[in-house]
């Protein structure tokens, strides 16, 4: 009975703050209609490629000591600093207006605590595969101890979200005030152009900030679901 209480609250939760965020699937088709419009896309393909993006922000930023790389998949369409090596990989996104404010959102996290940064990579990792233990442990009959570690995966996981939330909002709030100015320095855009490619900007950040919190949200909260599903039926 514990666990069906543990699995409705777990859906409550998540269906409580859809609402209260107004999250909808409809905007994430927004996002990619907005992000891959020609006309946009057209005014940012005015300014240098990615890399050289990059460059001039990390030198704005005073962190020229970051390793560039450019992804060869041309699927790949994630941009992704990585702390371990300290180096951005770029991805394939020239076909988008969102890449100024990509770039900026990359190396500003180039410049966030190192070790805030290095806690959160190693932290992730021993949180999923102490989840993936425990679920192994469940499925063998081998867990004396379901509830306890059921309560340790909620904890664990909203310490992972606080951290993860606190680096990805810090990036992506202060991204858009940064394209602002590379745009603005560059003198390539009419004020116009700089204007409608902010203001796109602005609706996709809105629409993009409560979807980033509520899927990292989800993330934990399904961790908890598929454990207690577990214990609910091989302890």
């Amino acid at each position: 009975m514990e666990y069906l209480v543990v699995i409705g609250i777990c859906i409550i939760f998540l269906v409580i703050l859809k609402f209260a965020w107004n999250i909808k699937i409809s905007d994430i088709k927004k996002v990619k209609n907005i992000g891959y419009d020609k006309e946009l896309n057209e005014i940012t393909n005015k300014l240098p490629e990615n890399k050289e993006i990059c460059k001039y922000l990390l030198k704005k930023l005073k962190n020229e000591k970051v390793q560039l790389k450019e992804s060869q998949n041309k699927d790949n369409k994630t941009s992704l600093y990585i702390a371990l090596s300290n180096s951005i990989l770029i991805a394939n996104i020239s076909d988008t207006f969102t890449r100024v404010q990509t770039m900026a959102h990359e190396c500003l996290h180039s410049i966030q605590n190192r070790k805030t940064l290095l806690f959160n990579f190693f932290y992730s990792n021993i949180y999923f595969i102490y989840f993936l233990c425990i679920c192994i442990l469940s499925l063998l009959r081998l867990n004396e101890h379901g509830m306890i570690h059921l309560f340790i995966l909620t904890i664990l996981g909203a310490i992972y979200y606080a951290i993860r939330s606190y680096i990805e909002m810090d990036a992506m709030i202060k991204a858009k005030p940064l394209a602002k100015e590379y745009m603005e320095e560059q003198k390539v855009l009419t004020i116009e152009e700089q204007n409608k490619v902010l203001e796109n900007y602005e609706v996709i950040n809105d629409i993009a900030i409560k979807m980033t919190n509520y899927t990292l949200i989800i993330n934990c909260t399904a961790k908890v679901i598929i454990y207690t599903l577990i214990l609910s039926i091989f302890h």
